[in-house]
């Protein structure tokens, strides 16, 4: 929907398609709002929260994340540390198009570099630095590797197909 505005049924449609569909029944759905900050779309019933696509990058990345998955995004979002010792779940079955899998704060690619592309997965987040064996680089995004490492938005990416 590129240059269009989306319609609350749009930004229902591209969020809930992160996640399974015994999870994006009930989940609430959240969108940026105008002031920076975020709006309820639809609110749920089963503790579960799903974002639409972000228009701004080149691919598909709507994501759905539990309670203390919510709380990670909510930080991120907002340039704040996560809440200590809550690990969450999140699902981003439609894949996701990130600009740097090392800068959680990148915009665009940085030069010479292109937009990261990651087919469908899960995420384990904030678990801090338990990543021993796990790739922290995305040059093969087909296997489980950490995103952002060495950051307070650390986190597992997981491949599911």
């Amino acid at each position: 929907m590129s240059g269009a505005k989306m319609t609350d049924a749009d930004l229902i449609k591209s969020a809930i398609s992160a996640a399974p569909a015994s999870i994006a029944r009930g989940a609430t759905v959240i969108a940026p709002d105008d002031k920076g900050g975020v709006r309820t779309v639809r609110q749920g019933t089963n503790g579960w929260t799903c974002m639409p696509d972000m228009p701004e990058t080149p691919g598909p990345d709507p994501m759905c994340v539990d309670k203390n998955g919510l709380a990670w995004a909510l930080a991120w979002m907002q340039h704040k540390d996560p809440p200590a010792d809550k690990v969450g779940f999140g699902y981003m079955l439609m894949g996701g198009s990130d600009a740097s899998n090392t800068d959680p704060f990148a915009m665009k690619p940085a030069t010479g570099e292109k937009w990261v592309t990651t087919g469908p997965h899960v995420m384990i987040l904030n678990i801090g630095t338990r990543f021993d064996g796990y790739p922290t680089t995305a040059s093969d995004t087909s296997v489980p590797y950490v995103m952002f490492p060495g950051t307070p938005y650390a986190h597992l990416m997981i491949p599911v197909k």
